[in-house]
């Protein structure tokens, strides 16, 4: 047996602490799984407080005589299960999880919850917005740097900026395995507006539209607002349930990388079912790419649009891997029916701001966007770990392997009880209930943890794990 023993400096409050670290190469455990262990058993004996700054995974790697692979697997492992704390540019560090970490002021038992951002300190856990607060600042300003170089157009372009098309069709090839080009490309401000210029495009009075159910309202919102008859399509565990959907729609609008809000992975046998069903009626079928950038259990499945590109659109957006405020998104779909967009579109003066353009194909250009969703990733893992960890053991959780919410499912009479008591705690949650077309069907609670910090998702769920125990 040959064990290496060496000694990890870490540095807090600029006080040098030695601890040794003992790894063992004829284990069958691997090399990074040990060191996780050890650091972990470290942080749980408090030989690493809270705030304890690491060494860098070049500098470990380098004392302990192993690879920068084995230092990197270990931190990505404690920071997606929150042990870690990295701050941008300057260091990994051991997260503050104490029970006397800052927390939310609680609301007075009177405030009735609602879904929507307070200026009042919460802790928000309903869904739908992402964590801002963390940036690589100096790329955020090169990119507006860059944009702010060109002249302002005086005749925009219903496509997008060409060069940014460019951009986009090879990050769709490369994250998204789709073969699509810049001409399959159109650039949009986000989902909403994706929505908008294919309900102007395919929809009228009277037509028929397929939204799933429960599912995105402000799709609903979208297409009854330009008259079509909107058809609740039920969803079940793993998506879109196709066997249920009748002949006669114009458009179906289906989230199968993440269905929202069950959480739902439509897998490929039901896939090939809802693109025949698609070949054999005419529909297109409008895919929401929502959540498919974050995935923590299992590797993504392919989009919709690479299996038949003929009948599906697919839409994209910016909102939730960069901040809501950036305000881009893309269409991609066959050339024939963007040009139809495209004329909807001009007619309506609609357009995507070309500095905004600039500025995030600066990001897509340089990598920065790329960096930015890989830090991303681990940071919504510690969340999702968090959750689960708590919520896990008193109620079912699904759609916990990817995207930014989970639902936790509820006995119908006790949602509103809980929304209520957790609003008198300080934590505002969302229902199922709003999510729907009609009369609720599944029952719950959508916990959001995009848009919370870490120590107020634990706080929060927390506190909703002991109000489910008070049920039993």
């Amino acid at each position: 047996m040959s064990t290496n023993n060496r000694f990890l400096e870490t540095t807090s409050l600029r006080t040098l602490v030695d601890l040794p670290v003992s790894l063992t190469r004829d284990s069958a455990v691997p090399l990074s799984v040990q060191l996780g262990d050890w650091l972990r058993d470290a942080m749980r004996a408090g030989a690493l407080t809270a705030g304890a700054r690491l060494p860098s995974s070049r500098g470990l790697a380098a004392q302990l005589g192993v690879s920068r692979t084995v230092v990197t697997e270990a931190y990505q492992q404690l920071y997606a299960e929150g042990w870690l704390d990295g701050r941008h540019g300057s260091g990994t560090y051991v997260a503050d999880l104490s029970e006397d970490a800052p927390r939310a002021a609680p609301l007075p038992a009177a405030v009735a919850p609602r879904p929507v951002r307070r200026s009042v300190p919460l802790i928000d856990l309903t869904p739908g917005d992402p964590w801002v607060k963390d940036y690589d600042v100096s790329a955020w300003k090169r990119a507006w740097r860059k944009a702010a170089d060109l002249p302002p157009g005086d005749d925009p372009d219903p496509y997008g900026l060409p060069h940014l098309r460019e951009l986009l069709a090879v990050h769709l090839r490369r994250t998204r395995a789709i073969a699509v080009g810049p001409e399959n490309v159109l650039v949009t401000r986000g989902t909403g507006n994706g929505l908008l210029l294919v309900a102007m495009a395919l929809l009228g009075h009277g037509v028929r539209a397929g939204v799933e159910d429960p599912g995105y309202r402000v799709a609903r919102n979208v297409f009854a607002a330009r008259g079509a008859t909107i058809v609740p399509c039920p969803v079940d565990e793993d998506g879109v349930i196709v066997s249920s959907l009748p002949d006669d729609l114009r458009v179906l609008y289906t989230t199968p990388a993440h269905q929202y809000p069950v959480g739902g992975r439509l897998p490929i046998p039901r896939r090939e079912r809802l693109l025949a069903w698609a070949r054999r009626t005419g529909a297109v079928v409008v895919e929401d790419d929502y959540d498919a950038e974050f995935r923590y259990d299992v590797a993504p499945l392919p989009a919709l649009y690479g299996l038949d590109p003929a009948h599906v659109v697919l839409l994209g957006t910016l909102s939730k891997s960069l901040a809501p405020d950036v305000g881009v998104g893309w269409l991609v779909g066959p050339p024939e029916l963007l040009g139809r967009i495209a004329a909807v579109r001009d007619d309506l003066s609609d357009r995507t701001s070309g500095p905004v353009q600039q500025a995030v194909a600066t990001l897509l250009e340089r990598g920065d966007l790329d960096r930015h969703l890989r830090r991303m990733r681990l940071e919504y893992a510690r969340r999702r770990a968090a959750v689960v960890e708590i919520l896990g053991p008193v109620c079912r959780l699904r759609g916990d392997t990817a995207g930014l919410h989970v639902l936790a499912e509820l006995p119908a009479s006790a949602v509103r009880g809980i929304v209520g008591s957790a609003a008198s705690a300080g934590v505002l949650l969302d229902t199922t209930a709003r999510h729907h077309h009609g009369e609720t069907q599944v029952h719950g609670l959508v916990i959001g943890y995009g848009s919370a910090s870490l120590p107020d998702v634990r706080r929060g769920c927390q506190i909703v794990a002991g109000l489910i125990r008070g049920l039993e």
